[in-house]
Formats: structure tokens, sequence, C-alpha cells
């Protein structure tokens, strides 16, 4: 359904979904909606509060389920937007963490890559660095990460 931004009324909010003004306030007595409140005291529905009331006449009139089982699915439903926010948080500092360590991890290989190639230079033979992956193996390499 196609709707104009802004603030409804209840008799506009009761038309859109054919429902009483009566049922509205029920579900605000219940805690289901809470419109904001002009200063003559009418209750003035949000966008927010047009979706939830459309969900909450869904599963009250669609799917039969009563205004306890509502309150349970919408307490349930924000438990699971708040669990999913913290978990995106949590993913999000492990990948912050692993990417300092990626970073991290290259600056040393760099600077091994650099020592290797100043000793080479250094010692004047070209066979230092290992030929095959049995010299690795055989190898012992011991880094002191302070250093870097």
């Amino acid at each position: 359904m196609r709707r104009k931004k802004g603030f409804f009324s209840i008799s506009a909010v009761a038309k859109m979904f054919s429902v009483h003004q009566q049922t509205i306030r029920l579900y605000e007595k219940e805690g289901l909606l809470n419109p904001k409140r002009t200063e003559g005291n009418t209750r003035i529905f949000s966008e927010d509060d047009v979706d939830r009331l459309e969900e909450i006449i869904h599963l009250t009139h669609k799917l039969g389920i009563n205004i306890a089982g509502v309150q349970m699915i919408l307490k349930l439903q924000k438990q699971i937007k708040k669990m999913q926010k913290d978990t995106n948080a949590i993913f999000e500092a492990a990948q912050d963490e692993l990417t300092k360590e990626v970073v991290k991890t290259e600056r040393i290989v760099k600077q091994t890559a650099i020592g290797l190639s100043n000793l080479q230079k250094n010692s004047g033979n070209k066979n230092i660095i290992a030929q095959n992956d049995e010299d690795l193996d055989n190898t012992d390499i011991s880094v002191d990460y302070d250093d870097i």
C-alpha cells in the first residue's frame, strides 16, 4: 500500500487498514503502539507507528494471534534486532582486529625479506635463501618480534 510521508490521525489510520478506531486505541492501551500526541492530546501516527500497526493487524487479523502473543512476538523481534546489532558489532571488531594483524604480519614479512636480502648482500653468498620446502623444514628460524 502506497502512503504519503508524514503523520496521520487515528481516523486516517483506521481507514487505511479498515479497522475501527477503538481497535487502534486498544492496541495503544495494551502497549503495542505508542503514537505521539499533539498539545491538544490528539494522537498522531508516524510512518513507524503505521508500519507497526500494519504488522499488529497482520498478526491479529490475518494469523489469528491474540494480543498477548503479539506482545511476545514484538518483544522477541526487538531482542533479535538487538542481538543482531551486537553480533554485527562483534564481527566488525573481529574484522578490524584481523585487518590489524594482517598489516602487522605483512610488515614482519617485508622486514624479514629485507633482512634476508641484506644478509645475503653482506655475506656474498647468494644461496642463503632456502630453495625448496625441504630446506625450509630443516631450518630453525626465530624472530625477535620486540625488535620489529
